[in-house]
């Protein structure tokens, strides 16, 4: 059975990040979606809920299990887990300039775990978690945001950002 790791900070997992899981669970037997933290980004949500929203999302797929990775490189935890690949999105040119670089330094480390890029659909391009959480706050955002997210993240969000208000 095929095992691949995809992995991403998802402060707060969008739909994009839903498609990506959708699709990467199509192709291999079996998906860990691990939830890392990344030191250049200031997260809204702990590691902890992100698991949970996570989790919440991959219900769906009986092939799909969530985890939480710290302090350790993305390959080195695919070789942890035995997988054979690791599932990366490419939204943009400079998205490709990166990943094709951390895909080379993973080959370096573990020649054995090959790299898959999956490209989005267009509708899906321009979302990001940052981008999300930076249409919050003006008149109407709770509608806004509605569209880039999985109804259960967006539950979360609207009453995070609510009670705030309270």
């Amino acid at each position: 059975m095929n095992r691949a790791v995809y992995a991403g900070s998802f402060d707060p997992p969008t739909n994009g990040h839903l498609w990506m899981i959708r699709t990467a669970q199509q192709l291999f037997g079996e998906l860990i979606v691990a939830v890392g933290e990344n030191p250049d980004k200031q997260c809204t949500y702990s590691i902890e809920e992100r698991v949970e929203m996570l989790t919440a999302l991959a219900q769906e797929f009986n092939n799909v299990r969530v985890m939480s990775m710290k302090n350790i490189f993305l390959v080195e935890f695919a070789q942890q887990m035995q997988a054979d690949f690791i599932v990366r999105g490419i939204r943009t040119a400079s998205d490709y300039e990166f990943e094709r670089s951390m895909r080379h330094i993973n080959a370096d480390l573990h020649p054995e775990i090959a790299t898959i890029f999956l490209m989005p659909p267009r509708e899906y391009t321009e979302i990001s978690s940052t981008m999300v959480k930076g249409l919050i706050g003006p008149k109407n955002w709770q509608n806004i945001i509605k569209r880039y997210l999985p109804d259960a993240v967006y539950q979360r969000m609207v009453q995070k950002y609510d009670n705030q208000g309270d």
